[in-house]
């Protein structure tokens, strides 16, 4: 992968995110019929972020707690036992009905009941982001970051929080330091800022190395023309998707980098995954394979992950997307929505169908 890094840093990947709580019904149940939840941590830029901190690479999250929150508590534990720092201000609860984490409840699906998923965001914590709390010019300056990877979910959850965003890449590009976007479109996030965050994510994408998203993320994000519709046809679905990416380079030529997952679904349990890369002229084409999903929740961070680590690695292009494509499938092979490999090894195996125990 043709990306230069910058040398000599402190931390390969950081990731601002707003954290929150993820409780999960046991045994792939509905949540309405449940007595019985599991508890995790949880934020999409930290699933990114959990490929290469569970693969021995130095990461760093921004973020904002709750002062004195037990659930503060359990999160930041949480971030330490998964490898990663983090960094952030405290802000006081403010009483009863202040400040809190956000709450994620997801219910898995099983065979042919689809998952469902409930966000509880009142209050939360992490709309406070502020480019004010942060010494940008120690973070990127003295530490040095290789990578920062941002989300349209953290650009688009409050004015401060899209300033924060916009204010890192600027000062990502100032130091050097390569810039992942992951667009994220959010219709309930956006509305009545469309203008406000149409440019806001405009200017984002033009500092961009790597830039991630869906044709729905592409043209409601950046006013990029999609792709006509392709029914059920894989390869008039990636023809399309391949037109409305030139699109995109032709408005972004700076960008190294354009990426996406396809996914089609034949039940909960079993999807057909791929994935497609542009990096400068070259397409890398991963044509959907079956995978079977215990949780599909997560998968396309999990790949996002894979392919940031092997830029950060500098492996090949062919090498990256394929280790994307695997660390989503193994995403999906676990109850948490972030993968925790054990190894490179495990996800490379993933890659190869090689599914027999190892010894």
């Amino acid at each position: 992968m043709n990306i230069k890094l910058k040398e000599n840093c402190k931390y390969a990947l950081i990731v601002p995110t707003s954290m929150g709580l993820r409780i999960t019904p046991e045994n792939g149940q509905p949540v309405h019929s449940s007595d019985l939840f599991k508890l995790q941590a949880t934020s999409a830029e930290t699933n990114v972020a959990s490929i290469a901190s569970y693969l021995g690479l130095p990461v760093k999250v921004l973020t904002t707690f709750v002062k004195g929150s037990p659930f503060a508590h359990f999160i930041k534990a949480n971030l330490k036992g998964r490898g990663m720092d983090y960094e952030g201000a405290e802000v006081e609860q403010g009483g009863p009905w202040g400040y809190r984490h956000q709450i994620n409840i997801a219910d898995s699906g099983y065979g042919s009941r689809g998952p469902r998923v409930w966000n509880d965001r009142a209050g939360e914590v992490g709309r406070t982001l502020n480019v004010k709390d942060f010494d940008l010019d120690r973070i990127f300056g003295q530490e040095g970051v290789q990578i920062i990877h941002l989300s349209g979910l953290i650009g688009a959850l409050s004015p401060e929080t899209s300033r924060f965003c916009l204010e890192l890449a600027r000062a990502a590009k100032k130091h050097g330091t390569r810039i992942s976007f992951d667009l994220n479109y959010r219709a309930s996030f956006w509305k009545g800022r469309e203008q406000e965050l149409h440019d806001i994510f405009a200017e984002i994408a033009s500092y961009s190395d790597i830039l991630i998203g869906n044709e729905e993320d592409f043209q409601l994000c950046l006013g990029i023309e999609g792709p006509e519709a392709g029914g059920k046809d894989i390869a008039a679905k990636i023809d399309g998707f391949k037109e409305m990416i030139k699109r995109v380079k032709a408005q972004y030529p700076n960008t190294q980098v354009y990426a996406t997952t396809l996914r089609q679904v034949n039940n909960t349990n079993s999807h057909n995954w791929g994935a497609i890369m542009l990096e400068e002229d070259n397409w890398h084409v991963i044509m959907p394979r079956e995978i079977h999903v215990l949780d599909r929740i997560g998968g396309g961070d999990g790949f996002v992950g894979g392919l940031l680590y092997g830029i950060l690695k500098q492996w090949t292009p062919e090498e990256c997307v394929q280790f994307g494509w695997a660390s989503g499938a193994l995403a999906t092979t676990f109850l948490t929505d972030y993968a925790q490999p054990a190894d490179e090894e495990q996800i490379w195996s993933i890659w190869q169908g090689n599914a027999r125990v190892k010894r």
